[in-house]
């Protein structure tokens, strides 16, 4: 694909507009627009190649400091925990210097089908060295031949990572297996979620309710990792209804106009339960059409045996929905939060075609808890800070985990 200078000129008023409009936030983190936007015109319209004029746009939307605002295109380069379902942890090799090694490499991904562990290190993408702090990008639909150096030797090996084309344009990312559980011999269970998917979530939804049925049905207490997640949809909401027995509200949303025009928490409409089926999507379309700000509130599925010995597990990686759920535990005494503070990304979001195959997705409502935290540009904090172990994860063992399931049993 190429871009004209007047194609590059037309998308770049069309997302100096959108901004200008749908931004979610009035006084836009603080930061002048209209001169942000100027100052990166020439830059952005002069830029040589498609990928140079996409990394300008970008750079100047990171001028703003929101999460989820960006341009995506058919040949846009994904990051790697949406591309093949992985983060990256920067460490000093004694061989090859600064690199990034696997963290989160989540159950049945690109990368853990391709054979990849938990501390390997990423070599090269597509026979491209990759050093920090350059971030790994892959190309949705292609297979990439990627080389790692596996338990400290240098060794070329080559894996195919097939990266299947995107399930939403709007949010492009391969899906990994996003329900894992056990149960431990000490009546531990272990439930990871490795990402919510769907909008609604009703799959997601049915799958969970089966596995609280299932696997984790004589669970004493539980330990909910969400490393690694980047969040997802609304399918959140039975996670956390597993967390409480009652019906209590988590947070709402909230958009420009209503911010703009202020906002009692307790007139907005609710969403308080995910239906069993598709077929009750259009009742819900109807029900919450063009509303922005909506509150979340559990379903109230009743006791279960773990209430008050939970442990939440989450990392820098941690993102949205997964954010969603770790706050709602630890505001609400639900749980104890262990692993590492969370990146603090969770606002609404929408995308909008700006022309030659682009679209600009722009975060449109802020989440607030029902308690008045606001997650996004903060994060959340653990209650029992663990780091991540390169060198446990070397020799095969996950050191949060266990830190995890420690702080499980003595609840």
């Amino acid at each position: 694909m190429t871009l004209s200078r007047s194609d590059r000129a037309a998308i770049l008023a069309k997302i100096e507009a959108l901004v200008q409009k749908k931004f979610y936030d009035p006084s836009f983190n603080g930061r002048d627009w209209p001169a942000i936007v100027e100052q990166s015109r020439p830059l952005v319209l002069d830029a040589s190649t498609v990928e140079e004029f996409e990394a300008q746009v970008a750079l100047m939307l990171s001028k703003l400091d929101s999460s989820g605002l960006g341009l995506l295109g058919a040949q846009t380069k994904i990051t790697s925990r949406n591309a093949i379902n992985a983060s990256f942890f920067a460490i000093e090799t004694a061989q090859d210097g600064m690199r990034w090694a696997f963290q989160d490499v989540l159950p049945g991904g690109v990368a853990e089908r391709g054979g990849i562990h938990p501390g390997e290190i990423l070599i090269s993408i597509s026979q491209k060295q990759i050093h920090p702090p350059q971030m790994p990008a892959f190309p949705m639909g292609q297979t990439v031949d990627v080389v790692v150096s596996r338990k400290g030797q240098h060794s070329q090996v080559n894996l195919n990572l097939q990266t299947p084309r995107p399930k939403y344009k709007d949010n492009p990312y391969a899906e990994p297996q996003s329900i894992s559980a056990a149960v431990t011999s000490a009546g531990v269970g272990r439930l990871r979620v490795s990402l919510f998917p769907g909008k609604i979530g009703i799959d997601f939804s049915n799958q969970l309710k089966a596995t609280f049925a299932g696997q984790l049905a004589e669970a004493e207490r539980l330990v909910v990792d969400l490393r690694g997640n980047p969040g997802g949809g609304v399918g959140a909401l039975r996670l956390m209804s597993f967390l409480t027995a009652d019906a209590r509200p988590v947070g709402y949303s909230l958009d420009r106009a209503t911010a703009e025009r202020g906002v009692n928490q307790n007139d907005l409409p609710r969403f308080n339960k995910i239906p069993q089926s598709k077929l009750a999507i259009p009742l819900l379309a109807v029900k919450f059409l063009k509303k922005q700000s909506v509150v979340l509130e559990t379903e109230g599925l009743g006791p279960r045996r773990f209430h008050g010995r939970v442990v939440v597990l989450v990392n820098e990686h941690s993102t949205g929905a997964a954010e969603m759920v770790a706050q709602f535990a630890k505001e609400n005494s639900l749980a104890t939060i262990v692993g590492t503070k969370t990146p603090g990304r969770l606002a609404a979001r929408s995308a909008f075609k700006v022309g030659s195959d682009y679209r600009l997705t722009i975060p449109i409502g802020a989440y607030i808890s029902w308690k008045g935290t606001r997650i996004e540009g903060q994060g959340i904090e653990p209650d029992i800070t663990v780091p991540w172990s390169y060198e446990e994860a070397c020799r095969g063992t996950d050191n949060q985990l266990a830190k995890a399931t420690e702080v499980a049993k003595t609840l």
